[in-house]
């Protein structure tokens, strides 16, 4: 038994990643994406995909061009926790732009709910 598998017997192993190889390698119970990580894994050619979807997603909702990139990003991070959905059990959380921790006003502005919605649609076919 290696140390993971024995962590995995005395409490609940989440993975802080968007590392999609390293989180199907680990097999943790629950994850949380992180923008940089899920970046840096979309600059594989097997992620692709994944930001040409949030590119069309962010031209298509995005008046300007902050909007846009607004949108891709907060798109690009739901895609890849989907993608981390078909390989853990529990939940997936989803981070969003921490300049915006401390700004109220633009935390207000930016369209969450769509971010609920599209993460939600991702579990529908989820069972606990």
């Amino acid at each position: 038994m290696n140390q993971l598998d024995g962590i995995k017997q005395f409490t609940t192993v989440v993975a802080d990643s968007g590392d999609i190889e390293s989180i199907r390698h680990y097999q943790p119970q629950d994850a949380t994406t992180n923008p940089l990580a899920a970046a840096k894994s979309g600059c594989l050619a097997q992620y692709s995909h994944l930001i040409d979807d949030a590119i069309a997603w962010g031209k298509k909702r995005g008046k300007t061009q902050e909007q846009q990139v607004a949108e891709a990003s907060d798109k690009l991070a739901v895609n890849f926790g989907a993608e981390i959905l078909k390989i853990v059990p529990g939940r997936v959380s989803t981070e969003v732009d921490a300049r915006l921790s401390f700004d109220k006003e633009k935390v207000c502005r930016r369209p969450a709910t769509w971010l609920t919605s599209t993460s939600s649609r991702a579990w529908k076919n989820r069972a606990f």
